[in-house]
C-alpha cells in the first residue's frame, strides 16, 4: 500500500533532507538563544571550544556513492551483529577512511528509529572535537556512514594494549581537555551525550582527540524550550552501565541532566589513569547500590593505596614512560608496585568534582575548562600527543596517501583486529 514505507526508504529520506536540519538549526531551536534572533551570539558563559570555532576546522565531506570507496579488510561488527566496519579507501582522494555498514533490511523498527536518531545528530553537530561524518548515504538497502580512520584507534584500545596500568597525567589532561571542549559544545546545543568513556574518544594520526558515540544523543529541548530534566533511559546501553551517573541509573521522577555527563567524564578519567574502568565486571544492582550510597572512585596512587599495599609487583604496562621510566631501580632490583607513583592534587581535585553525588555540585563542562588541572597544558593536542604517547605509533601513516601500492595493508589486518572497533560506536 503506497502509505507503508521500507526501511532503507525511511533512512534514505532522513539522509537527503539536510534543509530540515539546516532549516531547525537557522530557527535556533537547539540552542540557548531566544527565538527570534536569527543570527547566534556569543554566549558570554560559553567555553574558548564554542567560541573559537570556525568551520574551516572540519574536514570536508566525500561523495555519497558506494563506487567512490573500495573496501577493504573487515576490522570490526556491532549494532548487533547487523554492522560490518570495514578499512576503505576513498578512490578520488586516495584517503583510507572507516566504513560503517549497516543491514536495514534487518533492522528492527526501533533500530531504524535509533539510526534516524544518530543522522539527525550527526548533521546538526559541527565541531572539531567531535567526530564528522564524511559521508552517509543508502547502497543497496545498506546504511553507509563514512568517517575518517582514526589511526591511534580509541582510548581504550590504548590502555588495553599499551598503558594498562594507565595513562600519564598530561596525555590524560590533553585528552579529558578535548572531551570537555566536545560535551560543552554539546550541552549548549541542548543535548546529553549519555555514553562517555574511553572506547569513545578517538584519536586521529596527527593526535587530535575526538568525541563519537552520537547514537546516545539525548536532546533536552521540548517544544522550542529546554527542558530542565529529562527520564529515557540509554537504549543498548548494558555496556556503558559503568560510566553512567547515579542519577540515570536510578531512573526516578527526578531524571537527569547535562551534569550526568560530567559524571561519566569522572568515571573516564579514573579509567585512563588506572587502566581499567571502576565498578568494572560488578553485577549491575550492585553496582547501583554502590553509586547511590556514595561510593566514589577514585585515582589509584600513593595518596590513596595504603602504603603496605603498595608491594613489589611488576607494571603489566607494555609501554609507560610516565610509570617505568621513574620507577625502574637503579640497583637491579624488580620494579616497584605499577601504582606507587603520585598524581598531581589537582588531578585528584579535577574526579572528585565530576564524581560528586549531587549533579548540582557537579561543575559543567565550561567551568571544568578552567580547572587548575589543564594549567599543565602549554601547546595544542595535535602537537603534544603523538609526543606523549611514544613509542605506540598510528597503526598506519597512509591517511591520504595518493598510492596505488596496497601491498602493505593486509599486513596491519592483526593490528587492526586487535582494536575494539566495535565498540567505537563513531
Amino acid at each position: 500500500m503506497s502509505f507503508l514505507v521500507s526501511k532503507p526508504e525511511r533512512i534514505r529520506r532522513w539522509v537527503s533532507e539536510k534543509f530540515i536540519v539546516e532549516g531547525l538549526r537557522d530557527l535556533e531551536l537547539f540552542g540557548e538563544q531566544p527565538p527570534g534572533d536569527t543570527r547566534r551570539k556569543a554566549n558570554e558563559a560559553s567555553s574558548e571550544s564554542i567560541a573559537s570555532f570556525s568551520k574551516p576546522e572540519i574536514m570536508s565531506s566525500f561523495l555519497p556513492e558506494g563506487g567512490c570507496y573500495e573496501l577493504l579488510t573487515i576490522i570490526g561488527r556491532g549494532f548487533e551483529d547487523l554492522m560490518t566496519v570495514n578499512l576503505a579507501r576513498y578512490k578520488p582522494t586516495g584517503e583510507y577512511v572507516t566504513v560503517r555498514r549497516i543491514d536495514l533490511e534487518a533492522c528492527s523498527n526501533e533500530m531504524v528509529t535509533f539510526l534516524q536518531g544518530e543522522l539527525h545528530v550527526s548533521k546538526l553537530f559541527s565541531h572539531p572535537n567531535i567526530v564528522p561524518y564524511r559521508a552517509t548515504f543508502i547502497s543497496d538497502n545498506e546504511l553507509w556512514v563514512v568517517t575518517s580512520f582514526m589511526a591511534y584507534g580509541s582510548a581504550k584500545d590504548l590502555i588495553g594494549t599499551h598503558f594498562m596500568d594507565g595513562m600519564n597525567e598530561l596525555a590524560i589532561a590533553y585528552i579529558l581537555q578535548g572531551v570537555l571542549k566536545a560535551l560543552d559544545y554539546i550541552h549548549h546545543m541542548g543535548y546529553v551525550h549519555r555514553s562517555v568513556k574511553a572506547s569513545h574518544i578517538l584519536i586521529s594520526t596527527d593526535g587530535k582527540v575526538y568525541l563519537s558515540g552520537l547514537r546516545s544523543n539525548l536532546s533536552m529541548i521540548s517544544h522550542g524550550q529546554r527542558q530542565r530534566a529529562v527520564h529515557d533511559f540509554p537504549k543498548y546501553s548494558v555496556k556503558v552501565l559503568p560510566w553512567l551517573s547515579p542519577e540515570v541509573l536510578q531512573q526516578n521522577l527526578q531524571g537527569y541532566d547535562a551534569k550526568s555527563d560530567i559524571y561519566s567524564v569522572g568515571i573516564t578519567a579514573c579509567e585512563l589513569a588506572n587502566g581499567h574502568v571502576p565498578f568494572k565486571d560488578m553485577p549491575a544492582t550492585q553496582m547501583l547500590l554502590e553509586k547511590l550510597n556514595g561510593t566514589v572512585p577514585c585515582l589509584l596512587d600513593t595518596s590513596t593505596i595504603p602504603a603496605e599495599e603498595l608491594t613489589m609487583s611488576p607494571s603489566r604496562s607494555i609501554v609507560n614512560p610516565s610509570l617505568n621510566d621513574s620507577l625502574r631501580p637503579s640497583n637491579g632490583d624488580s620494579p616497584s608496585h605499577p601504582y606507587h607513583r603520585t598524581f598531581s592534587p589537582h588531578f585528584h581535585h579535577f574526579v572528585e568534582q565530576c564524581l560528586q553525588r549531587s549533579p548540582d555540585a557537579r561543575p559543567n563542562a565550561s567551568t571544568l575548562l578552567s580547572h587548575s588541572f589543564f594549567k599543565q597544558i602549554k601547546r595544542r593536542a595535535s602537537e603534544a600527543l603523538p609526543e606523549l604517547l611514544r613509542p605506540v605509533t598510528p597503526i598506519t601513516n597512509f591517511e591520504g596517501s595518493q598510492s596505488q601500492d596496497h601491498s602493505g595493508i593486509f599486513g596491519l589486518v592483526t593490528t587492526l583486529e586487535e582494536l575494539e572497533v566495535d565498540d567505537w560506536d563513531f
